[in-house]
């Protein structure tokens, strides 16, 4: 993805002149009558996205004009990395330089494809950055981002337990991280019951794979994310349609890992703690069963409402484990629910805070990166739905209303009432092709989550 970047070029450049439409119709207006006939002629208007590639009188391109939002979005050029005639470009723009780099991500995120099993044959068009623009940062984002959509594309025969623990060990050895795993039956002696009981009745063993970085002496801050490797549904069998995409049900921890990956790139002064419970909900002779009772890891029994609902248990005791160290702030990813989708369809990630100032400052960091993120309340009015008769919680309500609000309502309960902790419940799949968002796997709440981050880190 990064590899189409470049910070100098041995031929010349082919400029793109950025436009939103309003700028357009007054600059047209003071070009060549050849450059003005060839537009018209293309019916061009500069809507956000579209290009002409402009000739010039030998035939040859001179230029690209091309559309961009008002304000400019990070996906405006998204698409040109695929779209545009191979060939070496730079932006003719008078925007500042945080906006060229912008730019560059979206070209960069627009290059991505998953390759691992079917290669590309088609080049794409390379860019040519001002040598001011902060490169690496432009890559810490493409890599992280890149990284999560491959591990989330990756279909899970490939892609187990072991296999997602690989790819975090991989990365915390890069950044000289800690990482360590508590695996099989071993997470029953260290009280990790409800790992173990959702992912016991897959051949490949659950775990727990715990990344540790930086200096204990920073700003503490603990990812956690769902690691389902493929979702059956359990016994609570899950039809075929739904079970069609369930590669992705790990697109949390792939998710917190970009994150992780992006704080140790740019070593901020963060004492980082990444969990992530790995598991394959599976089915056979020892699986879980609905109304089974599992006594957590902070001594609350809960009754299994539905195995489908699988995710909020291992993030349970994940949150717990999370929680012993205290650490400032605890964020989790997760693909946890359908009724979130319900909500707000794909693209906007549901958030569940119980801190006020670090909901506002997520939220904030989600419109500053276009990293659409959406508060949802932790309606205390819902808690009774979480009620069993014989037990302290029912994992999943039977009931049609506000599965997103009681699945966060439940993993409250494993977070002491003064920790600050944010819950993201997303779909971490694009449904179909937009700029830069290529159909499959996709890293959402990376880029708000890591300025948030980012942000609190330099403040503290």
């Amino acid at each position: 993805m990064t590899d189409i970047l470049l910070t100098r070029s041995t031929k010349k450049p082919i400029p793109i002149t950025l436009l939103a439409e309003n700028d357009f119709k007054v600059w047209v207006k003071r070009q060549p009558a050849r450059v003005r006939n060839w537009l018209e002629a293309h019916d061009f208007k500069s809507k956000p996205g579209s290009f002409s590639v402009v000739p010039d009188a030998s035939g040859k391109t001179s230029r690209v004009v091309a559309g961009i939002s008002s304000p400019p979005s990070l996906w405006d050029v998204a698409d040109f990395s695929n779209r545009l005639p191979m060939g070496t470009y730079n932006l003719d723009w008078d925007g500042p330089l945080a906006f060229h780099e912008w730019m560059a991500l979206g070209w960069a995120l627009g290059a991505y494809k998953f390759t691992r099993y079917k290669k590309s044959e088609k080049g794409l068009a390379k860019l040519v950055v001002s040598p001011k623009s902060d490169l690496e940062k432009i890559k810490r984002y493409a890599e992280a981002i890149g990284q999560a959509r491959d591990l989330i594309n990756t279909p899970a025969e490939d892609l187990g337990p072991k296999e997602l623990a690989a790819a975090i060990a991989a990365t915390g050895k890069k950044y000289k991280a800690k990482v360590t795993q508590i695996i099989g039956n071993d997470l029953l002696k260290k009280n990790y019951p409800a790992i173990h009981t959702v992912g016991r009745a897959s051949s490949r063993a659950p775990r727990l794979v715990d990344l540790t970085w930086g200096n204990p002496k920073h700003l503490a801050v603990t990812l956690v994310g769902k690691g389902v490797c493929f979702d059956t549904g359990g016994l609570d069998l899950k039809p075929s349609s739904g079970m069609y995409f369930m590669k992705k049900d790990m697109g949390g921890a792939a998710c917190a890992l970009a994150v992780a990956q992006m704080v140790m790139d740019a070593k901020l002064p963060v004492f980082l703690r990444l969990l992530v419970p790995a598991v394959e909900n599976s089915v056979s002779g020892n699986a879980y069963r609905p109304t089974d009772i599992i006594t957590m890891r902070n001594g609350l029994t809960v009754e299994v409402g539905n195995t489908d609902a699988e995710g909020r248990l291992i993030l349970a005791d994940a949150l717990v484990e999370a929680s012993d160290k205290k650490p400032k702030v605890i964020l989790d990813f997760s693909t946890l629910t359908g009724a979130a989708r319900t909500a707000l369809g794909t693209e906007i990630s549901g958030l569940f805070c119980n801190d006020e100032k670090m909901s506002a400052e997520l939220l904030q960091a989600g419109h500053d990166m276009e990293d659409p993120i959406w508060r949802l309340p932790l309606h205390a009015g819902y808690k009774k739905m979480l009620d069993s008769s014989i037990a302290d919680l029912n994992s999943a309500p039977n009931s049609p209303y506000a599965g997103a609000i009681t699945a966060a309502l439940f993993l409250e309960r494993f977070v002491p009432a003064r920790q600050a902790w944010a819950h993201f419940d997303f779909m971490a799949w694009n449904s179909a092709h937009k700029p830069g968002r290529p159909e499959g796997g996709e890293a959402m709440t990376v880029r708000a989550a890591y300025r948030f981050i980012e942000q609190r880190a330099r403040k503290a």
